[in-house]
């Protein structure tokens, strides 16, 4: 039986594999690549787009669990994958009004896809394999950044959950438009975009397998790798801030040194990738951990919950990505960073506390 539920587990991240590795490689371009075809027939804008799918889908994890409940996770993973799938081929023959309709299904199907997982994954875990089948999934779903970056290289809790969703907008999509458009990368800037997304991967699975089995030892507790991963994510961001020019998020091509005596370092660009993988998988394999121990029983509302919350922001994030200067953004993911890291203790003290008095 226990044998059973990891081929479960291993299927499940295998198959996000293949999903997200079409999903991602269109994220992390699409907005230099809806810049380089603006037309008079093609007038869609990759962060709307981006901004539509978050939008849609924080507001269909409202009606998700229902879903989900009628006609079972295995069915609703099946189904949003066609949608998944509808998405992608819309870029063969692209179109403004294509565009945004699939944004909006899409939005849809990942409403629905993030819900009957979150069900599925505890479906087949226990209180003893939780974290090593979050992080064992993690990990799998995060080797997407290597094989989606070698598609497109030749082209060139509420508080908790919230920062999770703006630091997925700026990984996912504005970090590599912003390494795309800095002018003294030259002709290796979009390039870099691919190379950005591999070291990203790196940094998610090193951060969702390693800790996945490192919390197997109760002594190494969730709250250390939260705040682990506010640091990678705080260090990312201070060296973000000095090497890439304030205007890279908003123009297609950077006008202007960071700083005057700074010229921006692609090693430093590439650390910058590899620290924001890391910090996001430390986020997100530890808040699955938390949701599935505490939410045992009560799994698809609470993984809906969370990603509704988490979605919000990511949506609310793209939307203001195109027109808001780079240090500003940095800035606002500071401050939800270290609010979700201070909610995150909270959440487990209150969990530590509460087991505490049931052996009591």
């Amino acid at each position: 039986m226990a044998d059973r539920r990891t081929f479960n587990v291993v299927i499940l991240g295998v198959g996000f594999l293949f999903i997200f590795t079409a999903f991602t490689t269109c994220g992390n371009v699409e907005q230099t690549v809806v810049k380089s075809l603006g037309n008079s027939t093609f007038t869609g804008s990759g962060y709307h787009s981006l901004g539509i799918i978050y939008g849609v889908f924080s507001f269909s994890n409202l009606l998700a669990p229902m879903i989900v409940t009628v006609i079972g996770p295995k069915f609703t993973m099946f189904l949003s994958g066609l949608l998944y799938s509808g998405y992608i081929a819309m870029f063969i023959v692209p179109s403004t009004w294509s565009f945004y309709l699939t944004s909006v299904l899409i939005g849809i199907g990942a409403a629905m896809l993030w819900t009957a997982q979150g069900q599925f994954l505890v479906e087949n875990s226990e209180a003893s394999t939780i974290n090593r089948n979050t992080g064992m999934f993690w990990a799998l779903l995060q080797c997407r950044y290597g094989a989606q970056s070698l598609l497109k290289m030749p082209a060139a809790t509420a508080c908790t959950s919230c920062s999770p969703g703006l630091e997925l907008s700026f990984y996912s999509g504005v970090y590599g438009t912003c390494i795309g458009a800095t002018a003294q990368f030259a002709e290796a800037a979009k390039g870099l975009i691919g190379i950005s997304g591999i070291v990203v991967g790196i940094g998610e699975i090193v951060g969702g397998g390693l800790f996945g089995l490192l919390c197997k030892n109760s002594r190494f507790r969730r709250t250390s790798v939260v705040f682990l991963g506010m640091v990678a994510h705080f260090v990312a961001f201070y060296l973000i801030f000095l090497n890439i020019p304030d205007d890279a998020p908003i123009v297609f091509e950077t006008t202007s040194l960071k700083k005057p005596y700074l010229t921006p370092s692609v090693s430093i660009a590439l650390l910058c990738s590899f620290l924001l993988g890391l910090g996001d998988s430390c986020f997100n394999t530890q808040l699955y951990s938390i949701l599935g121990h505490v939410y045992a029983e009560e799994s698809t509302p609470a993984f809906a919950i969370f990603k509704f919350i988490q979605s919000v922001c990511a949506a609310a994030a793209f939307f203001y990505s195109g027109y808001i200067m780079l240090m500003w953004q940095l800035l606002l993911m500071v401050i939800l960073g270290f609010t979700g890291t201070l909610c995150f203790f909270v959440v487990e003290r209150m969990q530590n506390f509460s087991v505490d008095i049931q052996e009591f």
